[in-house]
């Protein structure tokens, strides 16, 4: 659903195909279940399945760990194609994430043991990181793994986790070292949701995204062996969060993209249909010249994260581009999806409208994977 005549610099022949099958599959296997998945507030294990049957998950993955030996670039039209489709309950990029964790910071074991299970849907997983205090300040974690011989208690609650009813994994964020300042002494767990000791919490009400289940957790003397520890070292979790946030900024800002191209496109449909005073609303000036700025944003969004992705690629997005884009790309999908709106009038309004549902969703992107001010200031740093 990109703009006629353009194509992403990244994209090949062998992109396009894989897209072509995964829009497919999202037209045909999951778009007619998102509103079964909003009522009940969570998706199917047997939709995960079927998306680690397409390669969905960790398509950039070794393939001797499950995944299908692509790149970011195969990853991308996957988040592209989920928007272009409007399918937003199955939130792969959850597993995607963590599956990163593993394969950058974990050791032989865990990875073997975990990540052909993510690429397969088999296992679903979820990030614990934000506590009701702390917010996107994860210095500030006061939930604790504390070592008792050969294994790890960690007691403390999360909140605002997404996956939280289906999760069988969950990567928790915790301090290993109790009078360590700032983010010394941060560690991360992969712990199994059927551990005694981890309780879920209910499923939070979410004025966005209701397909997706997300929810608080609660760590209540959870024993686990001493192997659960990331990487096997204590006190390298913050930096194995920042190695991999860039990446997370990289796949909002994606996502951001491809919600306004989808969003134009509706509009434009939509405003050559609907009529009022006895034409098209496509034909007043004002509609031609509104959406003529909407789409002019588009286009520069386009063009600012093929850049990030194409660095991705690379292997040389840094924080200070994907936190840009994380802000600047997020910004400019309230916008669009503002704007858009209200060219459908009360329709717009209306949640069986795809026009609606995007505008609730498009709200959390400019909060979840680091608030945009956070994104701000980190970008100040590098002046």
């Amino acid at each position: 659903m990109q703009l006629d005549n353009y194509r992403s610099p990244w994209m090949n022949e062998e992109l396009s195909a894989f897209g072509d099958s995964i829009r497919r599959f999202v037209r045909e296997r999951m778009a007619p279940h998102e509103d079964e998945w909003r009522a009940q507030h969570q998706g199917d294990r047997e939709t995960w399945l079927a998306c680690g049957e397409m390669g969905m998950i960790l398509p950039d993955v070794p393939s001797e760990y499950g995944g299908a030996d692509g790149t970011p670039a195969h990853y991308a039209v996957v988040l592209q194609e989920l928007a272009y489709g409007g399918s937003a309950s199955i939130a792969l990029s959850i597993n995607h994430i963590v599956g990163h964790y593993i394969l950058a910071g974990g050791t032989e074991a865990q990875k073997q043991q975990w990540l052909p299970k993510i690429a397969s849907g088999e296992v679903i997983c979820s990030i614990a990181m934000t506590e009701p205090g702390t917010g996107s300040d994860l210095q500030g974690v006061r939930t604790r793994a504390v070592k008792k011989g050969d294994k790890y208690v960690i007691s403390g609650s999360k909140t605002f986790i997404s996956n939280g009813q289906l999760s069988d994994m969950v990567v928790v964020v915790a301090k290993t070292d109790l009078e360590a300042k700032g983010s010394k002494g941060i560690s991360l767990f992969i712990v199994d949701t059927k551990t005694p000791g981890f309780i879920r919490g209910k499923c939070l009400d979410k004025i966005g995204m209701p397909g997706q289940d997300t929810s608080e957790m609660f760590f209540d003397e959870c024993e686990v062996p001493a192997d659960c520890l990331l990487g096997g070292a204590e006190g390298r979790g913050f930096y194995q969060l920042m190695q991999q946030l860039p990446y997370e900024r990289a796949e909002i800002g994606i996502q951001a993209v491809a919600h306004m191209e989808r969003a134009l496109a509706l509009t434009v449909e939509y405003t050559k249909e609907r009529k009022a005073f006895g034409k098209a609303i496509l034909d007043f000036q004002n509609t031609r010249f509104q959406l003529a700025d909407v789409k002019a944003t588009v286009v520069a969004s386009r063009t600012f994260v093929d850049l990030i992705i194409q660095r991705w690629v690379d292997g040389t997005l840094d924080t200070t581009l994907a936190s840009m884009g994380k802000f600047w790309l997020t910004d400019r999908q309230g916008e669009v999806m503002d704007r858009c709106l209200q060219f459908f009038g009360g329709f717009g309004y209306m949640n069986e409208y795809p026009i609606a549902r995007m505008f609730a969703d498009a709200r959390v992107a400019r909060i979840y994977g680091g608030a945009n001010e956070i994104q701000r200031e980190l970008v100040g740093r590098s002046l």
